[in-house]
């Protein structure tokens, strides 16, 4: 029996491995970036009534293209925050001991170089997309520049990718593959064709505020390590009672700003659908907000974890108010 057991010690790593990989890749960022991808798509179909007939292939590669972004882009960030990530996020492989700073560095090397060679591959617009996104991204994390270091730009980096670059990128680039299918590199001769309707303006409006509350907000938990490695956030300099008051009122604006412009000024949404389903998704943001102590980092990071619930389903009530219309 024991030379059975001694002839298979690797017995049980790649599950432990693949986990320890979900965990780096921090799930809810790649759900997120999943249901852009494909909830953008989806409304470019609605939106477009010249579409072509929709193509898997070209929709995969955007996927996993903007996969391998995300990975990148989180695992440096995890790469350059070890010792802050050893206090707010103990759980996270690299300060768990789970992967060691080379196999991090390895896995961050191989999804960005992915991430850049599917994006070329796929068209121009992913490549800006995704290229912008790297950018902004590793200026977030990589010393010198490391802007997480100050609010403001923090804050920046973060709404500028998930709120500007992601849904006018991947609406483009969907819009692009949608109605210039065979022909889509010849990039000056299409480029006039593309235009972004209002939906897409309202949407990336309303993304881009609900990722600034992501952004302040993500922060309270994980004042203990900032404030000891002397990162500075909005939570330090404001307090966390402030912050959380100022991300719930931003969020408030989103869903009441949703409601409005949908019912009067979006033709290609259902205004009824949309009023109900984010009218409803402000009352269960208000309930959940009255039962959070501030006191208590586990209460916070569930309510962040909840607020990212709250983002995820933008991108499944959006485009299924564009059908609606």
């Amino acid at each position: 029996m024991s030379q059975l057991s001694n002839s298979r010690p690797f017995k049980g790593f790649a599950p432990r491995w693949l986990y320890s990989f979900w965990k780096f890749s921090r799930p809810h960022t790649i759900i997120g970036t999943s249901l852009s991808v494909f909830g953008l798509y989806a409304i470019a179909i609605a939106l477009t009534p010249s579409a072509t007939s929709p193509s898997i292939l070209p929709l995969i590669t955007a996927w996993i293209a903007c996969l391998c972004g995300n990975i990148y882009i989180v695992g440096l960030n995890q790469l350059e925050d070890v010792e802050i990530d050893k206090i707010n996020k103990p759980h996270l492989p690299i300060a768990a001991g789970e992967f060691s700073r080379q196999q991090a560095q390895l896995i961050v090397k191989i999804t960005g170089l992915l991430a850049l060679l599917l994006a070329g591959v796929g068209g121009p617009w992913l490549l800006a997309t995704v290229g912008i996104s790297l950018l902004l991204g590793t200026g977030y994390s990589l010393p010198p520049i490391r802007l997480k270091r100050f609010p403001f730009w923090a804050a920046f980096c973060i709404y500028t990718v998930r709120g500007v670059i992601v849904n006018l990128g991947l609406f483009l680039h969907s819009l692009w593959l949608l109605t210039d299918g065979s022909d889509r590199f010849n990039f000056d001769r299409h480029f006039y064709q593309l235009s972004i309707p209002p939906e897409i303006w309202v949407l990336t409006l309303f993304i881009l505020a609900y990722t600034f509350a992501i952004a302040i907000f993500k922060d309270i938990p994980d004042i203990k390590g900032d404030r000891e490695y002397h990162i500075t956030t909005f939570t330090i300099h404001f307090g966390a009672k402030a912050v959380f008051n100022l991300a719930r009122w931003v969020l408030t604006g989103c869903y009441l700003g949703m409601v409005i412009l949908g019912w009067w000024f979006l033709p290609g949404v259902n205004p009824i659908f949309v009023a109900i389903a984010h009218i409803i998704a402000l009352i269960i943001l208000w309930w959940r907000s009255f039962q959070v102590d501030l006191e208590n980092q586990a209460a916070i990071a569930a309510y962040y974890q909840f607020i990212w619930k709250l983002f995820f389903l933008e991108y499944l009530l959006f485009p299924v108010a564009c059908f609606l219309a």
